[in-house]
């Protein structure tokens, strides 16, 4: 199938996955997710050059927008109950499923630990794309979610980094680039948004799309990634847009109604069930090294920090999808694992983002009508009782 063929199939499963949403009531990502592993099975389809760009570009929009989302004065505010969740969030799985694959599985040491890092993840994409479509960016259980899921992807990136990734002399560059524009883009933009905004050619959106693509290049050069960087300056940008909520809104669209669909389709076209339906036992077995140890880490730090909505808030910090496609391609490129190893763990990585989510939505959706969900940074904090 050529591109021109492989972009119009996915186009009309991106319109079907919107109505089917509407319809039906689930998050467009989980339909999207699964039409991308029926569909590639079904008909052998296979990412092209093309649309691994298109993905690769959308997640680190999604991880900018994510980190618009992210309100500092909460995320200070509960720090306790962010790092507490979030680290616990990672460090179980990771230790977990690094001894599943080693010990159990017989894995390699350096595979066993590309395990432990694609299974330990939190989806800032799916957990992103629920409060988005569920109206819950600026409730207390949406920033709670936000800052948590930040704090585990801020850990997995790092363990990414230091376990596996060697820097080479493109590395400080990228270094002094991200830095640079985290620092430099809030102060910059007030003034290019006063003086480019408000027009139908976007220039504010094409400001952002060329900082992010500037980071990717760099990233790849760097043999790094710019999902953490870019998490980082949407951070950074989040009060700019508290402020102009209608560029934000903006961007959303463009991000949600072209880019974020290739993402998740793409995620479910790396699912090979042939390989998956040859190893079901070793799936399972790295399917409940990831979700067993989130649910018991996580669930009682969530019972306190928020206990009306403990169960939905373990269940989004039990996803994964971004930063466990990154590791788990991260290895098989690097020969640290096989084919059929990685398709495990993509599988894995895919079930976790759409099983988890599904029950969060259908019994477990947080009731928020008395609470304010405008958005209101400089408020002071609502407690949980």
């Amino acid at each position: 199938m050529d591109a021109i063929q492989l972009a119009a199939l996915l186009s009309g499963l991106i319109l079907v996955a919107s109505i089917a949403s509407v319809e039906l009531g689930v998050t467009v990502a989980l339909i999207e997710l699964t039409l991308g592993v029926a569909t590639g099975n079904l008909f052998d389809l296979h990412s092209q050059e093309w649309l691994d760009f298109l993905a690769t570009f959308a997640s680190i929009v999604l991880t900018f927008l994510a980190g618009m989302e992210v309100d500092h004065a909460y995320l200070r505010r509960r720090a306790r109950a962010s790092f507490g969740i979030g680290i616990s969030s990672f460090i179980g799985p990771f230790i977990v499923a690094a001894c599943v694959a080693y010990f159990a599985l017989d894995w390699s040491g350096r595979a066993s630990l590309i395990a432990g890092t694609a299974l330990s993840t939190t989806s800032l994409a799916v957990v992103y794309a629920v409060l988005i479509e569920r109206g819950l960016t600026d409730t207390r259980i949406g920033k709670l979610l936000m800052s948590a899921t930040f704090v585990t992807d801020v850990c997995t990136a790092l363990a990414l980094s230091a376990i596996f990734i060697k820097p080479n002399v493109w590395f400080p560059v990228f270094l002094i680039v991200s830095v640079g524009l985290i620092l430099l883009l809030p102060r910059i933009a007030p003034w290019f948004f006063a003086r480019y905004g408000d027009r139908v050619i976007e220039p504010e959106i094409k400001l952002v799309f060329a900082c992010l693509l500037i980071l990717i290049v760099l990233a790849n050069l760097a043999h790094g990634h710019a999902v953490l960087p870019a998490f980082v300056l949407g951070l950074a940008m989040s009060r700019h847009f508290a402020e102009h909520r209608e560029e934000q809104k903006r961007l959303r669209v463009v991000a949600f109604a072209f880019l974020t669909p290739f993402f998740f389709l793409k995620g479910g076209l790396n699912v090979s069930l042939g390989a998956v339906a040859a190893n079901l036992g070793v799936l399972g077995a790295l399917l409940a090294a990831k979700m067993l140890p989130k649910i018991a880490f996580v669930f009682p730090l969530a019972r306190r920090a928020a206990p009306r909505e403990a169960t939905f808030a373990t269940l989004l910090m039990s996803t994964g999808l971004t930063f466990g496609t990154i590791s788990a391609l991260y290895g098989l490129t690097a020969g640290i694992i096989d084919r059929t190893q990685f398709s495990l763990l993509v599988t894995v990585v895919v079930l976790s983002a759409v099983v988890p989510t599904a029950i969060a939505e259908r019994w477990f959706l947080p009731d928020t009508s008395d609470e304010c969900v405008e958005h209101q940074p400089h408020l002071p904090a609502e407690e949980y009782v």
